[in-house]
Parts: structure tokens; C-alpha cells; sequence
């Protein structure tokens, strides 16, 4: 393979996310091997897949392979609507206060033995 080349550039593939999730073990199919060697027959940069890198970048990286250094595969986090998750949160809580208030209006009707006192009362105490 490296016989029909002239240069002295390198390929890095980034497939670490071409598999199928399987119970015990992910499986390598053949749609991610055929597009694991079209990307090695084309040995072309693909964004977020692949990087052909020549000597000199891999001499300015301290002769480092790990692929991340040559393929960013970095996604931006989508960002959080700040007012919309507080608005969430205190939706939530409210629901919590609601349920709470439930739960201690049954706590009241239950009937309080001796044997169920403390019980009753640590409930209240949490729920109150």
C-alpha cells in the first residue's frame, strides 16, 4: 500500500463512532468498513472523519498519532435557554409543593396509633 506513494503524509481516520451498539459487544458492519476504506482509497480530509496530515504537522506535534490531534471531532454543546430552564425549575417546585401538600392532608387522615406515632410524625415533618 505504502509502496504506490510518494509523499510521506498520514491518514488519520476517526471511525470510532462506526459501529451498531449491540447487548455485549459493538458490531463493525459492512457499511462502516466500506466507508472506512472509501475514505482511505480517496485519503482525503473529511470533516470530523478524517485528515491527511503531512510530515511536517506530524513533526510540529512531536510525532504524536493520536488522531484526536489531527481529526477534531468536537460538537458543540447546544446552548441552555437559561429563563426557560429557571421557569422549568419553578414550575417543579411547585409541582413538589403540591405533591407535598397531598401527601400531609393523607398523613392527616391516617389513624395514629402508638406503634405508628413517630412514624407519622417524621412524616409530617418532611413533608411540612
Amino acid at each position: 500500500m505504502k509502496k504506490n506513494r510518494d509523499s510521506r503524509d498520514v491518514l488519520f481516520i476517526d471511525a470510532s463512532n462506526e459501529f451498531t451498539k449491540a447487548k455485549n459487544q459493538n458490531k463493525l458492519e459492512e457499511k462502516h468498513l466500506d466507508k472506512i476504506y472509501e475514505t482511505y482509497l480517496k485519503r482525503e480530509d473529511v470533516e470530523k472523519y478524517a485528515h491527511v496530515a503531512t510530515y511536517e504537522e506530524i513533526e510540529e506535534n512531536d510525532f504524536n498519532l493520536n488522531i484526536p490531534r489531527y481529526v477534531d471531532t468536537f460538537e458543540e454543546a447546544e446552548p441552555i435557554d437559561v429563563v426557560a430552564l429557571k421557569d422549568e425549575m419553578k414550575q417543579t417546585d411547585q409541582e413538589i409543593e403540591d405533591v407535598s401538600k397531598e401527601l400531609l392532608a393523607m398523613v392527616d387522615d391516617l389513624e395514629v396509633t402508638a406503634d405508628t406515632k413517630d412514624i407519622i410524625d417524621a412524616l409530617k415533618e418532611v413533608l411540612g
